[in-house]
């Protein structure tokens, strides 16, 4: 009868092992590889494409928020409206008079004839009427009225509806959602100055 020795399964049993770690150092090797392929392994960014279709710029932070006040907009408590950025700026001075704060800012819905820009103030407020365009509108805060008759105000539309900026018809109004002319009513009272930037 045969003797089997113990070194003879030593062997065996250390191929096996050295086999097996063979396979696994493999495939954590794969692993790794194949994650530098994927998005947020820590290793060298991706060129993702940019807002303007063109790569390797800089992402922009959506927790930067809005953009600041325009500059040369003056001082004080005041409305800001910028022409091009289609927003408005509630400025106020802060709690300790030393500064100034944004109470708000949002994006407005202009019409068809647009403020030139320059200082202006509160001249009247309209509860409830008619837009120009015969829209039924509240909270209205004019600051503008131009030698053709068109005037310049915010306004929120009772049926949430903006102006046609295409439209044929001359009209000056500047639309808020209701929940935004609500702000600017309570904030917007006569004579508060109103500064329109480019």
């Amino acid at each position: 009868m045969a003797r089997h020795t113990s070194g003879s399964h030593s062997g065996a049993f250390v191929t096996l092992l050295t086999a097996a770690a063979i396979a696994v150092v493999a495939f954590f090797a794969y692993q790794a590889s194949a994650a530098d392929d994927r998005p947020g392994n820590g290793g060298a960014p991706s060129q993702s494409a940019s807002p303007s279709g063109e790569g390797g710029g800089e992402q922009a932070d959506p927790s930067e928020g809005p953009p600041p006040v325009p500059a040369e907009s003056g001082t004080g408590k005041r409305v800001v409206y910028s022409v091009e950025q289609r927003r408005v700026w509630l400025v106020d001075l802060s709690e300790d008079g030393t500064g100034e704060v944004v109470a708000d800012t949002y994006e407005v819905f202009p019409s068809s004839v647009t403020p030139p820009p320059g200082e202006y103030a509160v001249e009247w407020r309209t509860a409830q009427g008619s837009g120009s365009d015969g829209v039924p509108t509240e909270h209205t805060v004019g600051f503008h009225q131009d030698a053709d008759g068109i005037a310049f105000g915010f306004s929120a539309a009772l049926d949430g509806s903006t102006p046609d900026p295409e439209s044929s018809q001359r009209t000056g109004a500047l639309r808020q959602t209701r929940e935004d002319g609500d702000t600017m009513w309570l904030f917007a009272t006569a004579g508060i100055p109103v500064i329109v930037v480019p």
